[in-house]
């Protein structure tokens, strides 16, 4: 097979490397954006649902955690599907499948159809995140990651932060079929986009071979495509094994159910809690609820440009990854003022302090890149992913049982606690920042 003539090619003298990888950098951010306002749509329509066909909280917690029971019992075998199905491809399958399940959900005319449609969203989205870390090791240098990392991160909250507003509208007007409706179309869309335009880097006719060095010198798998026979091996036990025994993974697993339940609290329950529990109109807590998510994502840009700029003054990877991911998770605790104020504005100004911690510490799967086997970095990524979102299982759940009809304020307390918890687990376990062999 002959190689493609800009992998191929020698690079003329001074000729400059081209930037295709910020393309792609660019259609993440948009898969995230969609992915995760796939996600809290369910959030957005919940007061409907609940009067609709009269749900108790205990009910809207179940099926405001249905999607975590099967984003989580399926990232195990969705990495092992990362290292074996290009990202074309597979992104391609599962962005088209998980929005035409959101899609059907707009017709759901019964409490359990609802819970089924949502579980399979919940499955199909499962590789999404470990395809990420994939294509970001193939197409971006170590000192440019993280900024990758967090750019892409963004997304799930600019999204929200903008979109959140839009979707209440929609709901206003239109009912809350057309939240479900909108956004599975636009992932479908999107879906084909991706499979049309994304390539590997040695194959997208943007990337010259003066950026596939860069990318390569810097520490980026390009040929992870072409990895060889172990990665088209069939699943082991002792592979799985090997990135469940490593306590400096387990730091990170850990830290990330610590991490995501926060994310998981704003994803499900803050609607809810700005309307029932603080007495605000649907509209009002639309725009409201935008505010957080503006600060996550200013914390998440801020997280990726300051972790790669101490890469670059010299500082070790350790300090740079570690270092926002802690301050990140301490700020988060901020959270616990909102249950010490009447005032609107208080609440918002500590939730949105507390989710922009969030952002902050969210570029973990930089460490994840940075830690994985690299022939197992889809099930490094799985494993990471599944342990961290146990927590969209427990914290609707969790949050139902705590709260009564006229108090929040335990719910409150237990996700300001986790992110306690995260930042201890990534002071005491993780060690030194250094690809594991294997």
């Amino acid at each position: 097979m002959s190689t493609p003539l800009n992998a191929a090619a020698a690079p003329q003298r001074g000729e400059r490397a081209t930037r295709s990888r910020y393309l792609i950098m660019v259609m993440l951010f948009i898969t995230v954006v969609i992915n995760y306002l796939d996600r809290s749509n369910l959030s957005i329509a919940a007061t409907a649902l609940r009067d609709e066909f009269g749900l108790t909280t205990v009910q809207e917690g179940l099926i405001l955690s249905a999607f975590g029971w099967t984003y989580a019992a399926m990232q195990i075998p969705g990495g092992w599907l990362v290292d074996r199905v290009a990202p074309r491809v597979l992104y391609a399958a599962a962005l088209i499948l998980w929005s035409a399940a959101t899609f059907f959900m707009g017709f759901a005319g019964s409490f359990v159809a609802l819970v089924l449609l949502r579980l399979c969203v919940g499955a199909f989205e499962a590789p999404a995140y470990p395809i990420n870390n994939r294509v970001v090791t193939a197409w971006f240098p170590e000192k440019e990651r993280a900024t990758a990392i967090g750019f892409y991160t963004s997304g799930q909250f600019v999204g929200l932060a903008f979109l959140t507003p839009v979707l209440a509208w929609l709901q206003h007007h239109y009912g809350w079929h057309m939240v479900f409706v909108a956004t599975g179309l636009l992932g479908i869309a999107w879906g084909l986009v991706w499979f049309a335009v994304y390539r590997e880097p040695r194959q997208f006719k943007g990337a010259n071979a003066a950026e596939i060095r860069h990318i390569r010198e810097g520490g980026g798998v390009v040929d992870l495509s072409a990895a060889g026979p172990s990665v088209k091996s069939p699943f082991r036990w002792d592979d799985l094994g090997l990135v469940l025994s490593r306590r400096k993974l387990w730091g990170v697993y850990l830290g990330q159910f610590c991490l995501t339940s926060t994310l998981w609290f704003f994803l499900t329950w803050f609607p809810t809690y700005l309307v029932k529990y603080r007495g605000m109109d649907f509209i009002k807590s639309g725009f409201l609820a935008s505010i957080p998510f503006l600060a996550a994502f200013a914390g998440v840009l801020c997280s990726g440009l300051l972790s790669d700029l101490l890469v670059r003054r010299g500082a070790s990877l350790g300090v740079a990854r570690k270092l926002p991911i802690i301050l990140g998770l301490l700020i988060s605790t901020a959270m616990i003022g909102a249950n010490f104020t009447g005032s609107t504005s208080w609440v918002i100004f500590f939730l949105a302090i507390a989710f922009f911690g969030n952002g902050l510490a969210s570029i973990t799967w930089s460490l994840v890149s940075a830690l994985a086997p690299t022939r197992l970095l889809g099930l490094t990524g799985g494993v990471f992913n599944f342990i961290g979102n146990l927590s969209s299982i427990c914290t609707p759940i969790v949050i139902g049982l705590l709260v009564s009809k006229d108090s929040f304020a335990p719910a409150i307390i237990y996700v300001s606690s986790l992110a306690l918890l995260g930042a201890l687990s990534y002071i005491l376990l993780v060690g030194r920042v250094e690809r594991i062999e294997g």
